[in-house]
């Protein structure tokens, strides 16, 4: 009986990137007699191929394919594939990883369903959320269940499908191969599943894309939409499959900084898309683009590659603006409230002319609109449909998970026949079923907002509201008691701490919203408790370290104060003696200074520091606070003060510690 499962993993020069990708590899709890591992050497030159060999000579699922260096992937891909003898093949990168499991469990749900083509959870650290993970399927559409945001060749194939449709990754490849490749795989497979309940697949950064020729892509697009044709009928499905590489492999580039500056190539290219786009795109389906690749389809018709240029080099990246207007718990439901709306590349909202009951979008300036119809700035449409997706990504694993969003579209008048596009709303964060129905996993979350306008779409973090820090820790019942903590990064982004390890971590997550009193030549340190165990908590003492040459320790004890109801369970209150000139051993003194929090078990870093300057005490973040500023010479003594104005003072005091320890005793 053969390998259930092959793993076709290419390599080029990783060094140790290479790594983990192949302990995942070869540590799958999938039994080593139904998998195989077949590594593709792509004419290595730092000894990973000496490597593999060794790991296929003690290892007898394990096989290594030497090829000259041809700088394609999809070669390797190719040939493995050639060689595979799973029943099913997963493709993977070197800087990817699986998990332990994934083999599977992807192959019990393949099984189970009768797959053609089965897609895991990936994950990744880079671009936009997947959202074809927001439930498991066993019979997914490729537009209803949004698989096109998911062109990635990470999946598992049915060996015998790819051999009966004679599919492979053309060569030499790049991008658009592989989203080809898994395209034409999508539209003839009888079955697609999803698996999105764990992540299976991580993946790991990709090497930088190597533009493909214009004629390579042209001819690539010609054969897609062929298939395209054969296994979709007429209608609005086809035409929204057709926008979809109308936009992204036929219009984008056209807006890049790369066919902008290439006045030699550009003429060529343009000829090829419009060639391409008068033979196989129908007008019909622009209205399904963004009015920015409208206009560029129309001016593509219209043969007006100079309009398309001038849009390129004035076109800028959009922004968001994501102001939080409330943030509360609903029992263990938290409610983030906000309102939402995309700014243009100058930083200001987008405004949109208002043509009776329609709504327009503005070209830029130096953009001919009068060759632009109303049917193609018209985004009246688009503006009815804006919406907002809120969704929280784990910062280790990079899962995502979407949240419920109640929200309105308000239109805003913005001077005359001028109007705004802003979206206020409310997103509910159940962490007890978040993540499909299960409770969130320990670690830390950040929360993202995404917008969708009439004419730009945008993505961003939340950052803080103006007015007190809402960071009140919940306990969260189900299945099991524990600690959900809103809290704030070091640039002011919100985010939430599942299960914090212990009582001071979780006063540390919230420590930025420190504040300090003087009084009566003392400062009362007071930190934001976000939960008060019963037992008061165990005993604290804040410790403030000095961050000069002689290092100084003062300690404090920190004791719990009631908080603010419906804001903070607590206050941590410290009081620490300060003098106005030099420290002691039992006060502040001038200079700045790091904070922690210590216990009989641990001691943990506080993210604020305080700067003490003639006799005042301000909170500054933490690594400003570890970046004082030393004098050049070193202490700040009146002698050096004076001898840093003589002439080739500064050189002689290097010259004299070049010296101390140029030679060293044994």
């Amino acid at each position: 009986m053969g390998a259930k499962v092959s793993v076709i993993i290419n390599v080029h020069n990783p060094g140790d990137t290479a790594d983990a990708c192949i302990r995942s590899a070869l540590e799958q709890t999938l039994p080593a007699a139904d998998r195989e591992v077949i590594f593709v050497d792509d004419g290595s030159t730092d000894g990973i191929g000496e490597r593999l060999d060794t790991i296929a000579d003690l290892r007898e699922n394990v096989r290594v394919l030497h090829l000259p260096h041809t700088g394609s992937a999809s070669r390797g891909r190719n040939l493995g594939l050639a060689a595979a003898e799973g029943d099913y093949v997963f493709f993977l990168d070197q800087t990817d990883l699986l998990e332990r499991d994934a083999l599977a469990r992807m192959h019990e749900r393949a099984v189970e369903t009768d797959a053609d083509v089965l897609i895991g959870r990936l994950a990744r650290d880079y671009g936009p959320p997947m959202v074809a993970f927001e439930h498991s399927t066993a019979r997914a559409d490729i537009l209803r269940d949004r698989l096109m945001s998911l062109l990635l060749p990470q999946q598992l194939y049915r060996r015998a499908f790819l051999e009966e449709h004679e599919l492979g990754f053309a060569v030499p490849g790049g991008r658009l191969a592989e989203q080809t490749f898994v395209m034409r795989a999508y539209l003839h497979a009888k079955v697609i599943a999803v698996l999105a309940e764990d992540v299976c697949c991580h993946i790991g950064p990709r090497p930088e894309a190597v533009e493909e020729e214009p004629r390579a892509i042209v001819t690539g697009l010609s054969t897609l939409l062929t298939d395209i044709d054969t296994y979709v009928g007429a209608g609005r499905q086809r035409d929204r499959m057709y926008a979809y590489w109308l936009r992204s492999a036929a219009l984008r580039p056209l807006l890049t900084a790369r066919f902008a500056d290439s006045s030699v190539d550009r003429g060529m290219h343009f000829r090829l898309v419009q060639e391409l786009i008068t033979e196989r795109f129908p007008e019909r389906a622009d209205r399904y683009l963004p009015v920015q690749l409208r206009a560029v389809a129309a001016f593509v018709r219209q043969g007006r590659l100079d309009q398309i240029v001038m849009l390129s080099n004035s076109s800028k990246r959009a922004g968001l603006s994501a102001e939080l207007t409330e943030m509360r718990w609903d029992a263990h439901i938290l409610v983030i409230g906000l309102t939402v709306e995309v700014l243009s590349g100058d930083g200001l909202p987008d405004r949109y002319r208002v043509d009776g009951e329609r709504v327009h979008w503005n070209p830029p300036r130096s953009i001919d609109g009068k060759l632009l119809p109303n049917d193609v700035t018209d985004i009246t449409s688009d503006v009815e449909r804006a919406r907002v997706d809120v969704y929280v990504r784990h910062t280790q694993t990079g899962v995502v998970h979407f949240l419920p969003m109640n929200q309105a579209v308000e239109r805003l008048p913005d001077g005359r026949r001028r109007i705004r596009v802003q979206i206020r709303g409310e997103a509910r964060l159940d962490v007890t079923n978040a993540a499909l129905g299960r409770p969130l996993s320990p670690g830390q979350w950040e929360v993202h907002v995404r917008m969708f306008s009439g004419a730009n779409q945008a993505r961003s973090r939340v950052g803080r509201a103006e007015g007190p820090l809402n960071c009140l820790g919940v306990l969260a019942q189900r299945p099991r008691m524990r600690l959900v903590v809103p809290c704030w990064t070091d640039k002011g982004e919100l985010g939430l701490a599942v299960e914090p390890r212990s009582f001071s971590e979780s006063i540390a997550l919230v420590s930025p919203g420190v504040t300090v009193r003087q009084l009566d030549g003392h400062v009362y340190v007071v930190l934001p408790v976000p939960y008060v165990p019963p037992s008061g908590g165990p005993p604290l003492e804040l410790v403030l370290r000095s961050t000069g040459r002689r290092e100084r320790e003062v300690c404090a004890p920190a004791l719990v104060e009631p908080g603010v109801p419906g804001k903070l369970a607590g206050q941590l209150v410290a009081k620490v003696p300060v003098k106005r000139h030099l420290p002691g051993e039992d006060h502040l003194g001038p200079g700045a200074w790091l904070s922690s929090l210590r216990t009989a078990e641990e001691e943990i870093g506080l993210r604020f520091g305080l700067r003490v300057r003639r006799g005042r005490v301000e909170t500054r973040p933490a690594v400003a606070a570890d970046l004082p500023r030393r004098s050049p010479m070193g202490r700040d003594t009146v002698l050096h003060r004076i001898g840093r104005r003589l002439p080739g003072a500064r050189h002689m005091v290097r010259w004299a510690r070049a010296g101390r320890h140029r030679y060293l005793k044994e």
